[in-house]
This record gives structure tokens, sequence and C-alpha cells, in this order.
């Protein structure tokens, strides 16, 4: 099993820039694939971004593409979304997940997810 923590959120104006953090507690955070997902007011929590455990692979949203990087350091349990030219629509809450098994955009996928923090983005 594996805790996941967030922070990095805020308050930025758009064209601004956010690093978000995940610290995943326990000795297994290398074996996790891990995500990104984020949930606007009144919409479906959707993908964002996910890193293989290898660090090898990335996978990017179609709206965040360009513009957001994902990265992680597993000797730091640590998982990371660095957002750049953040506009209006990134406003939700954002939330850091991991997967036992696949790398993929699907919720369902990730077994244990974080408690989210928000970002806000005005225009």
């Amino acid at each position: 099993q594996v805790q996941l923590v967030e922070s990095g959120g805020g308050l930025v104006q758009a064209g601004g820039s956010l690093r978000l953090s995940c610290a995943a507690s326990g000795r297994t955070f290398s074996s996790y694939n891990m995500g990104w997902f984020r949930q606007a007011p009144g919409k479906e929590r959707e993908f964002v971004a996910a890193i293989s455990r290898n660090i090898v692979s990335t996978r990017y949203a179609a709206p965040v593409k360009g513009r957001f990087t994902i990265s992680r350091d597993n000797p730091k349990n640590t998982m990371y979304l660095q957002m750049n030219s953040l506009k209006p629509e990134d406003t939700a809450v954002y939330y850091c997940a991991a997967s036992r098994y696949l790398l993929s955009g699907l919720i369902p996928e990730y077994d244990y997810w974080g408690q989210g923090t928000q970002v806000t983005v005005s225009s």
C-alpha cells in the first residue's frame, strides 16, 4: 500500500507557472506507475498526465500537452507536475494517483489516490 500527499497548489495569474509535488510513503514507490488527474467544479475527474515506474514513458492529455511536464524522483519517493502557461480552464483540484499495473489514463486503473491540491488560475 502507498499513501500519497499532494502539495504546491495555489492561486496564479494566467500565463504563470506552478509545480505540484506528490510525496509517497513506503519503500515501493518505484514499483508504481503514477498519474495526475484533475477535477474542476461541476465536472468529472479527468486525466492529465502519467509516467511509468521506470521513467521511460510518459503520457499527456491533449489540453496540457506542451505546457505541462510530469517527472518523478524515485529515490525521493516524489512525483512532480510542472505546469507552465497556465490558463483559467486549468483551474481544478489536482490529484496524484498510483497504479500497480498499467500506465494508463483511466481512473479505474489507479489503486491509490491523494487528497488533492487546489490550483486556481485567474484571468
